[in-house]
């Protein structure tokens, strides 16, 4: 019998990266704070390897690799603020509030890919993952009892929360980037319009219109085939495979850690 795989490890969660990023970007003070203070508009892909280092550390990795992490993270936050000039939102990146919507982003997204892939989880094996992911706020500055106390009050705070999402040129321009991808490796850009669809699919209706992302019967149809393809051939992965990318997240941080700064060594993307 196989061993089952830790549902934070799995693999098939990346599918919703697109989409836990431009959920963030669509909370103005997240978005502006990205468009003003980061390199995302020349390097998008930068900013996925370094959420995913974050990730790994806080859900499965050792307490040094908790401890680098969020080192390394709250130097890169400690700058980001700024706005309320010229109709740009006040925004500061250690702002509890706007750390619990980016916690809050990889939550929903994981569990989504993985209810559609895998298949929804039993309730004490979801409610444990629910709490091990509110340590994805806490580890930085959000206060424990911010996170919400179930997954019904978690329901609640999401839906209230997209209601302030507004997308604008400006925070169109940095998702534009990403599709983009000048600066990933090639075989990234190419797969980057199936990685546009699949971020279509997951977005909520409403998120994707304002980004202007093109979605008709006919995409939603297609969106249909493929899960249920990878739902039946995800699951005959082997473990190592379905795994894969926290190992190579970890060992990324590690390497990095030691140089002084996660992903300061070059390595394989």
């Amino acid at each position: 019998m196989r061993r089952p795989v830790d549902p934070a490890s799995e693999a098939a969660i990346l599918l919703g990266a697109g989409r836990a990023i431009l959920l963030q970007l669509a909370r103005p003070e997240v978005g502006y704070g990205v468009a003003r203070h980061s390199a995302f508009a020349e390097n998008p892909m930068a900013r996925l390897h370094g959420t995913l280092m974050y990730v790994y550390a806080v859900l499965a990795g050792t307490p040094d690799d908790r401890r680098i992490a969020q080192g390394f993270v709250r130097r890169m936050h400690a700058p980001v603020r700024g706005g309320d000039d010229g109709g740009v939102p006040a925004y500061d990146a250690r702002d509890p509030e706007l750390q619990l919507w980016v916690a809050a982003t990889l939550y929903d997204t994981a569990i989504l890919v993985h209810g559609r892939v895998l298949g929804h989880l039993p309730e004490d094996r979801a409610d444990a993952l629910y709490q091990r992911y509110a340590a994805l706020g806490t580890a930085l500055e959000v206060p424990p009892e911010a996170w919400p106390a179930d997954r019904a009050a978690f329901r609640r705070y999401f839906e209230e929360a997209s209601g302030r999402l507004r997308v604008d040129a400006t925070i169109r321009a940095q998702a534009d980037a990403l599709w983009a991808a000048t600066k990933a490796p090639r075989w990234v850009r190419v797969l980057m319009p199936l990685n546009r669809f699949v971020t279509a699919a997951l977005l909520p209706p409403e998120v994707r219109e304002q980004y202007g992302m093109r979605w008709t019967i006919r995409e939603e149809r297609r969106a249909d085939l493929l899960w249920r393809g990878l739902g039946v051939v995800y699951p005959l992965l082997p473990a190592r495979l379905r795994t894969w990318p926290e190992r190579y997240y970890l060992a990324r941080l590690r390497r990095g850690g030691k140089a002084g700064r996660p992903g300061a060594r070059r390595t394989p993307h």
